[in-house]
């Protein structure tokens, strides 16, 4: 990593350490309020809207959107757009307005117990497990993120900065669980902005503009085609490598609603607000800087892409995955290299921090609360939580290591969402509206679709199966997780007992007690969610 080595300064590490007292004393102020497990896990349900909203898209701004969205920008050009405004507005705001009445009206501590309640415990037992698996993965992704931003910092080795990193992350949630965690997240949003911002400001003044970038994308390999998002996708012959059919479907629809909609990760976020009304807000607040994060991550991948000789090497230091760090060794001076570091490493920081805060809630409340020791007293609840953090972030460190073996480690969440997060969401969707749909339905039809998305992935790296980029292969592979989930559901209920209409009541579609709409017009999720997608379909125009 010699030549990812910055030349910081005595100012850039004061700003850095300035940002380290910072959230280590957010988790201690937090600490003093954690009086319940409730305290601990959701922050005793009482954050207001735009707390939640901003935590909701920061918990987001780790490894996957950082690192990987400006790697996929100078690998894919603007198609990596999709991600943002077909797989992840929508989604969003489909949240918001209609899954959350049931998530936070049903009064649920996780969404596993969502399913628990829906379904049966078998159902929960296998989603509250596989989630709690794909988070320690996913944390491992933002860990050896975080460590490549100290490697290149401090020279460190590999190893020393991936321990070092998890530290940090786990001082501040041991101390102030979810509320720590949160009100981090919302210091992270404007620190992640304003380190990122000089790197799109500068890098464009170095490449003429907008209009000089993008006639430099020209001269690309990527050429015309890496200018566009939905003009070359009637085939495959595109830089992603994937029809419009499967952007729609495989990314738009079942690998975008199946994080968004049923993550816990971000839905924690929701269910920590205030009141019902906040909740609802939550997503949909977070979807507005959503539209415009592209700014400081897949532009700063195109201005890598012309103007770092040699990106895209597989070994190295000129893997994909190094854009943002060698884009900052090129252009950024002491000072604001200070910043630049800083707000990489808080996206590292709050991503990793969502995914522990989601995983102890799980583990704790769905795992051993459920499972192995029912009945003890609250404190007990809190002080498992916070083992299971600590584990969490011993297994997140084992973890990063595998991280360290995709040279785009974007490829590999889209893998792993398709695995645990497309059969989750076809379940979810069907029982949310299937009033009919049975509990061993529920449970046959979630385990089915991981199994049948986990053999194509297992056809394609063994090349039985091949498909033109890892990207597409994920699309397909959360399309049939999806289809046989639903598939299965169909099958499987009328040979089944269903639930009883009391059983279901705030739980099914139809079901529960009708929604007060807020009165202030600008406090309405249906208003707000309307034009977040509306604003997204706008933003395409210029770059079809």
């Amino acid at each position: 990593m010699s030549g990812l080595r910055l030349d910081v300064g005595f100012v850039d590490y004061l700003i850095l350490a300035i940002y380290f007292v910072t959230v280590l004393g957010v988790g201690f102020a937090a600490r003093r309020a954690i009086k319940s497990s409730a305290d601990f896990f959701l922050s005793g349900r009482s954050m207001p809207a735009w707390v939640t909203g901003l935590a909701f898209i920061s918990a987001n701004l780790g490894a996957l959107e950082i690192v990987g969205m400006a790697a996929n920008g100078a690998q894919y050009g603007l198609m990596t757009l999709h991600y943002y405004w077909i797989g992840a507005i929508p989604a969003m705001v489909f949240l918001g307005i209609v899954m959350m009445p049931f998530y936070y009206g049903s009064k649920v501590r996780s969404v596993p117990e969502f399913l628990r309640l829906r379904f049966n415990r078998p159902t929960h037992l296998f989603n509250a497990v596989s989630f709690a698996v794909a988070q320690v993965l996913i944390a491992g992704v933002n860990l050896y993120a975080l460590a490549l931003i100290l490697q290149a910092l401090l020279g460190w080795q590999l190893w020393t900065s991936i321990v070092v990193g998890a530290v940090i992350v786990l001082s501040y949630i041991v101390l102030g669980g979810l509320s720590a965690a949160i009100y981090n997240e919302v210091l992270q949003f404007f620190v992640i902005v304003a380190g990122l911002l000089p790197i799109t400001i500068i890098g464009l003044v170095k490449v003429g503009g907008i209009d000089g970038l993008f006639e430099k994308v020209r001269q690309t390999p990527l050429g015309e085609a890496g200018l566009h998002t939905w003009a070359d996708t009637g085939g495959t012959d595109n830089p992603l490598g994937a029809s419009w059919i499967g952007i729609v479907f495989g990314l738009g629809f079942v690998l975008s609603f199946g994080y968004w909609t049923t993550n816990f990760a971000e839905v924690q976020r929701a269910l920590s607000a205030k009141d019902m009304s906040a909740a609802r807000r939550t997503p949909i607040i977070g979807a507005f800087p959503k539209l415009l994060i592209p700014a400081v991550t897949v532009i700063p991948g195109l201005i890598a892409l012309v103007t770092v000789q040699g990106l895209g090497a597989p070994d190295g230091d000129m893997t994909y995955n190094n854009a943002i760090p060698l884009l900052m060794r090129d252009l950024l001076p002491n000072g604001v290299l200070g910043v630049a570091v800083t707000g990489l490493v808080a996206s590292f920081m709050a991503g990793m921090a969502a995914n522990v805060s989601g995983f102890n809630t799980v583990f704790t409340y769905d795992i051993w609360q459920t499972y192995i020791r029912k009945d003890r007293d609250d404190a007990y609840y809190v002080r498992v939580g916070r083992i299971a953090t600590v584990a969490g972030i011993i297994v997140g460190i084992g973890t990063a290591f595998i991280a360290a073996g995709f040279d785009n480690i974007m490829n590999y969440i889209q893998a792993l969402f398709s695995l645990f997060n497309a059969p989750l969401f076809a379940t979810f969707i069907v029982g949310m509206f299937w009033k009919r749909m049975s509990a061993w339905a529920g449970f046959w039809s979630l385990f089915l679709g991981f199994l049948a998305a986990f053999t194509l992935y297992i056809l394609h790296l063994t090349e039985v199966l091949k498909f033109n980029s890892d990207l597409e292969q994920s699309f397909w592979g959360a399309g049939l997780a999806f289809v046989t989930a639903v598939v299965v559901a169909a099958i499987i209920t009328p040979f089944t007992p269903r639930k009883t209409d009391e059983e279901l009541r705030g739980l099914v579609y139809g079901s529960g007690d009708a929604l007060v709409a807020d009165r202030v017009w600008w406090r309405n999720p249906v208003l707000l969610g309307v034009i977040a997608v509306v604003l997204a379909f706008l933003l395409y125009i210029p770059v079809w």
